[in-house]
């Protein structure tokens, strides 16, 4: 077997198996309900210095 069919065919199985382990894992991390503060904290992030630019504009 030569080297392409042999890398072609451990990436059909294992690295596809491995990326969808890795997404289904990243989707679990960032739903998971104890980050649920973390989240919010971090959508809240543009917002921040919202109060100190509208007193600048003043």
């Amino acid at each position: 077997m030569d080297t392409y069919s042999l890398l072609r065919e451990f990436a059909d199985s294992w690295v596809l198996l491995g990326m969808v382990l890795f997404f289904l894992g990243v989707g679990l991390w960032a739903y998971w309900p104890s980050l649920r503060s973390d989240r919010d904290d971090a959508s809240m992030i543009p917002f921040r210095n919202q109060s100190i630019a509208n007193r600048d504009d003043e």
